[in-house]
């Protein structure tokens, strides 16, 4: 595959179909991989991904697609792995939830909330509890001031520190959910192995 970076679902699907398919990297939470994902795919959560991206890149010898939710932690892979050297790298368009609405199948396992839901939930009640806090201890509206103004920076910056932080929570980690094991997993495939695992 060459440019542009970002693909659409069809595509992908094509191209996990044809003799040479790339590997799916997805860069979510081990909680939000286990609710639905793309057959096939490699689980590499975003904050491990960025700690240990250079050990990560000397496994990636063909091209590289990276999901996440909707694209923007995919991005943010992308461009941590084009900076420790890989150029084969696409974002599917969209992410996950894109996927699904074109009508493609996931493998599904229990369901949790996603990251971004989690991040508003938190986000939403410590404004709510700080602002009818506020009608006691007025200087506690800061508090309410102070997450408005991570969101922004959140969003200006497509970061999420609230997000990092949330996705460390048991909730949303794995057992298996370490550089060791993601390393093995990606060492230990081949493409015909990806491609029997996406038969079954």
């Amino acid at each position: 595959m060459t440019a542009p970076t970002t693909i659409d679902s069809q595509r992908l699907s094509d191209l996990l179909g044809s003799a040479t398919p790339p590997r799916v990297i997805d860069v979510r939470t081990p909680g939000e991989f286990e609710t639905a994902h793309i057959a096939g795919a490699y689980n590499v959560p975003l904050d491990l991904l960025c700690e240990h991206r250079e050990e990560i890149v000397r496994h990636l010898d063909e091209d590289v697609v990276l999901v996440c939710r909707s694209g923007q932690r995919a991005a943010q892979a992308e461009e941590t792995l084009r900076d420790a050297g890989l150029t084969n790298v696409h974002i599917l368009a969209g992410g996950i939830t894109a996927w699904e609405a074109a009508g493609f199948t996931v493998n599904r396992g229990a369901q949790r909330w996603d990251l971004e839901r989690q991040v508003r939930l938190v986000a939403g009640s410590i404004v709510l509890s700080s602002i009818l806090a506020s009608v006691a201890v007025p200087k506690l509206k800061w508090v309410a001031a102070a997450i408005g103004g991570g969101l922004t920076f959140a969003s200006l910056t497509n970061t999420c520190a609230m997000g990092m932080a949330l996705s460390k929570l048991p909730y949303n980690r794995g057992a298996g959910c370490d550089a060791q094991t993601v390393v093995a997993q990606l060492v230990g495939s081949c493409p015909a192995d990806r491609n029997a695992s996406r038969r079954s």
